[in-house]
């Protein structure tokens, strides 16, 4: 709601779309017809309304795969002429689209990653899959897992393909899924690092270089922010392809602190005279 004595005869859809609208979805597929908006506030917390007509993918993972069925309530001043009372109301009822509501139940409980067809979804839930992760998730199985994180890379570099797209992603995704959890940030980027570097089979060697230095960009973008090290600017970082080293404590990138340039006060003749 508007701030105390704010006019609101003043403010214009624009307006509130610029102050409260964080992101506006809109898919139209020969599968898909849906739309998403998501509201924001002022300290971060933010709400998703998600309007379906089809959607062939409706969750990621069993844990995100709850849906409350609200028509009996939306229908219910249609099909009744007494209003609604304690003791008289329509029955509002939950269901998993993983399938099994008991065992997704069971999942959530005891933080267990569990999914299936990742190459169906946007992106692939990798990102998701990171995050689930450094919240201490679990994967269900130890052996599918690394199957399914090949289909996860596969499909979010057909998703973002391009190393412009891929940083508007992860500045998104950050920006919206670790409010209050910012010292996350760092683990779930060097968790991506990890996946990314184990499982990507579908880039050439450019491009994955290329997508794991973004990556290290935005770790190294985070620590300074938590202020583990000094400002980025006065930090390089380097990465080293080492793809036969196995202890799994070594990471591939360092950090070194740059030197600050000493200003010279002497002058040199830059250029020879032509004899």
């Amino acid at each position: 709601m508007p701030v105390q004595g704010v006019n609101k005869e003043k403010m214009s859809p624009m307006t509130l779309k610029e102050a409260y609208v964080q992101k506006l979805v809109k898919v139209r597929t020969e599968n898909d017809r849906w739309s998403l908006i998501s509201l924001s506030n002022n300290s971060g917390k933010n709400v998703e309304l998600k309007f379906v007509d089809t959607l062939r993918r409706q969750f990621e993972f069993s844990v995100d795969s709850f849906h409350i069925i609200l028509d009996s309530l939306l229908l219910f001043t249609e099909c009744s002429e007494n209003p609604m009372s304690e003791n008289f109301h329509p029955t509002v009822t939950g269901e998993s689209v993983y399938g099994d509501f008991e065992e997704a139940m069971e999942h959530l409980r005891n933080k267990v990653i569990a999914t299936r067809n990742p190459e169906e979804i946007r992106g692939g839930g990798l990102l998701k899959y990171c995050n689930l992760l450094v919240r201490g998730f679990k994967p269900k199985s130890e052996a599918d897992i690394k199957t399914l994180q090949r289909y996860m890379c596969s499909r979010y570099f057909i998703d973002f393909p391009d190393i412009g797209e891929q940083q508007r992603k992860l500045e998104s995704y950050l920006q919206n899924h670790f409010v209050g959890m910012e010292h996350k940030r760092y683990d779930c980027l060097m968790t991506l690092h990890k996946v990314v570097n184990e499982s990507t089979v579908c880039l050439m060697g450019h491009e994955r270089r290329q997508t794991l230095n973004l990556i290290a960009m935005f770790a190294a973008r985070v620590l300074s922010e938590q202020r583990m090290f000094p400002a980025v600017h006065n930090v390089a970082c380097y990465y080293q392809p080492a793809h036969y080293i196995q202890d799994v404590n070594f990471n591939s990138y360092y950090y070194a602190p740059l030197q600050p340039m000493v200003p010279c006060n002497h002058s040199y003749q830059t250029w020879l005279p032509c004899n």
